[in-house]
């Protein structure tokens, strides 16, 4: 007798619990609903935990670029990426090789290298990291010139993990970076 008053009470209670929790997750991520990817000018390069070396200068130099996801006028996640036609093995290589596509393609008139090197990512907000990698590669599917998308990342275990959650393979390691490759086609 007791089992009967007391299966409902705890039913209700789960039921209510889940509902509690749902809105919360909703809550947490319900902003990357609103959010779009939009180029920018500059960031703010302390912010930046892979290469705060690198200035606004740099990112925005010959065949490089700074995306971010935006929402309700605040950047949640920023990533900074280059156009090249190789695949570098570090960020000297990295200015190198977009200054030389983008000058080749400028000589053509044509849009930039072939490939995107994303060389650095943050996140301000849960969920912003992931949201900035799926927003750039669908820029990427939609573009004529861009056939792959390729990370110059850190050797950190952080890095391995965060792009294999995301599903890039690892292409290849180098001294002191490596590359991954999110499948674009």
């Amino acid at each position: 007798m007791m089992k009967k008053e007391f299966n409902p009470r705890i039913k209700a209670r789960l039921r209510k619990n889940r509902q509690v929790l749902s809105k919360k997750i909703d809550n947490l991520f319900g902003w990357v609903k609103g959010a779009k990817l939009v180029e920018l000018k500059e960031c703010n390069t302390e912010e930046d935990p892979i290469r705060p070396e690198l200035d606004n200068k740099f990112r925005t130099g010959y065949g490089r670029k700074i995306f971010g996801v935006e929402y309700k006028g605040e950047i949640h996640a920023v990533m900074c990426f280059a156009y090249t036609n190789e695949i570098p093995k570090s960020v000297e290589e990295l200015e190198k090789l977009s200054t030389d596509a983008f000058l080749q393609t400028a000589m053509r008139d044509q849009a930039g290298g072939q490939i995107a090197i994303a060389y650095t990512v943050w996140s301000k907000k849960k969920g912003g990291g992931k949201l900035i990698v799926k927003e750039v590669f669908k820029k990427i599917k939609k573009s004529n010139h861009l056939n792959r998308l390729v990370t110059l990342s850190p050797l950190t275990e952080m890095a391995t993990n965060f792009h294999e959650r995301n599903g890039a393979k690892l292409v290849q390691i180098n001294e002191t970076t490596q590359n991954f490759e999110y499948k674009v086609m």
